[in-house]
This record gives structure tokens, C-alpha cells and sequence, in this order.
């Protein structure tokens, strides 16, 4: 872990400002696109990069936008790593959300959200606060090998569960499916309908598959190699350097996805989930739990 001093914390795109505090992450996740040399790190991805400014800079960029929005965090480093039991760093920045009546759409795999659920209740209640997980293998074992540093996929479920407890809206991020590992009715039908159970109010999909890009590729496919021998050449006969690898079973998998969503009233394109998290009414209501 090394500290920096950030230059700006917010970037914008369409009305939505997204940040992150940390860069690099510590789960260890097989198959993390993070890990791309088109991100270009300058350090070890585990040697997380820390903006220590991040809530000064944050307080100042929403003190001076004239119209509320959305602000996201979570799509490239995960906001409750390790190192923020110590920091702390996401709590003072959902703090100053808090203070100047923003709205928050944040990602994450941990369970250490929960430290800070108090804070995502009153930004629910005062604009908008959408919680994010990602799941993808609903098998505990298969979990630690494919996200060993994390908290597993029940747990993670039980997480989704508080959130509707205190009716903050919560969108799961059913990516990615790897293929010939966790690329089974099985898996997908288990995930979704725990969703389902737990009220999520949608699920994200890019098609079923993964994709794989310099750096990252590296880092799967040795992964690979400790954990399902012969995998790695399997992959290669199939995909050979493809950027997008999607799974045999794709369109039978995208079947049980959409009937699950729809026989539930998920929502189940990535297009109205943005549009949902993206959006701050002016007036927002708090998700009624009997929705």
C-alpha cells in the first residue's frame, strides 16, 4: 500500500460522476479485467495505490456542481478492500455524499459494506443509494478458488438481504461466467434465484462469457493452470487470443437468465439498469418494501 495525492477525484460522463479512491485491489479475483495493461499501473496490482486527498478533493468537485447527481464508485477498485478497515476512506467519502445531498450507486464483492449501512440508509432517505454485488459462482468452494480474498456468494446474498431490509435498492452484476467452470444452468438458476428471493431490483449480464485482454489474460490463464490442469489449452484451442470469450452455453444459459428475470420482475438489461442508477429524481421516494 502506497499513499498519493490526486490531482481530481470525479470524472464525468453523461450527468454521471463516478470516482475511486483506491487503484489495485487485494481479493485476488482469477479473472479481474483491473489487471489490464491498457490501465496502465505503474505498481504491483496488490501494492494498492492510495488517494489519501480523495475526501477533500470530493468535498470541493460537490460544493461546486450546481445540479445533484449520481455519484458511482466500485467499477474499477473495489471500495471496501482490506485496507479500508484502517482508512476508512469510503466512509468519509459517503459521508460528504451524505452532507451535500448526492446520490450513490456503489459496487462492491465485500461484506465490509455492511460497517457502513447506517450511512446508505440516510443517503436512501435524503436522495438515492443503489448497492451493487457482484455474484458469479454460487459454489462455495469453486468461490474461493475463482475470488479467494473475499467474502463468498451466500454471504454476499445475505448482504443483498439487509440492504432490502432497509429497502435500499439493490443491482447484482451476474458477471463473468467463465467458461467450462461456472457456465451451468445450475450455477445461473441458483444465483438468480436467490435473487429473486432477496428483492434485487436487477441483474446485469453481458452475455455470458468473459473477456481477457493483456495482462490479464497472464494472470487467468496461470491461474488456470494451478487450479483446473489442462484448462488453459482448452481455452486456447477454443478462443485462441479472442478478446471476448463467450461460453458454449450462452444462449441456453441467456434463456433461464431472462425467464427468471422477467417471471420475477427483475430488470434485465444492462441499458434500464444504468438508466435506473443513473437517475435522481428530483423528489426520490424511498423503495417501499412491499414493492
Amino acid at each position: 500500500m502506497h499513499f498519493v495525492d490526486a490531482k481530481g477525484i470525479l470524472t464525468t460522463s453523461g450527468g454521471h460522476c463516478g470516482m475511486n479512491i483506491y487503484r489495485g485491489c487485494t481479493h485476488g479475483c482469477i479473472y479481474c479485467d483491473s489487471r489490464s495493461k491498457c490501465y496502465q499501473f505503474t505498481h504491483a496490482f496488490e501494492d494498492i495505490e492510495v488517494k489519501q486527498n480523495a475526501p477533500e478533493l470530493l468535498e470541493m468537485a460537490l460544493r461546486s456542481k450546481r445540479k445533484k447527481c449520481m455519484i458511482g464508485t466500485g467499477a474499477m477498485s473495489d471500495p471496501y478492500m482490506h485496507c479500508e478497515e484502517e482508512l476508512q476512506l469510503t466512509r468519509k467519502c459517503l459521508e460528504i455524499i451524505l452532507e451535500n445531498g448526492f446520490g450513490l450507486a456503489i459496487q462492491t464483492k465485500s461484506d465490509r459494506i455492511l460497517r457502513d449501512i447506517d450511512l446508505l440508509d440516510e443517503i436512501n432517505r435524503n436522495a438515492k443509494c443503489i448497492v451493487q454485488i457482484t455474484l458469479t459462482t454460487y459454489d462455495d468452494e469453486l468461490c474461493k478458488i475463482l475470488e479467494p480474498n473475499v467474502c463468498n456468494t451466500k454471504r454476499r446474498i445475505e448482504v443483498l438481504e439487509k440492504m432490502q431490509e432497509r429497502g435500499i435498492p439493490t443491482i447484482v452484476w451476474l458477471t463473468p461466467i467463465l467458461p467450462y467452470i461456472n457456465d451451468t444452468e445450475e450455477n445461473i438458476t441458483a444465483i438468480l434465484n436467490e435473487c429473486a428471493r432477496v428483492g434485487v431490483k436487477g441483474v446485469i449480464d453481458f452475455g455470458m462469457g468473459l473477456t481477457l485482454r493483456d495482462g490479464d489474460r497472464e494472470y487467468y490463464y496461470a491461474a488456470l493452470d494451478k487450479h483446473f490442469p489442462g484448462m488453459k489449452e482448452r481455452y486456447i484451442n477454443a478462443y485462441g487470443n479472442a478478446y471476448e470469450l463467450p461460453s458454449p452455453n450462452s444462449q441456453a444459459l441467456t434463456r433461464v437468465f431472462k425467464n427468471i428475470c422477467k417471471s420475477n420482475g427483475i430488470m434485465s438489461t444492462p441499458k434500464e439498469c444504468f438508466e435506473y442508477m443513473n437517475e435522481l429524481p428530483e423528489r426520490y421516494q424511498q423503495m417501499s418494501l412491499f414493492d
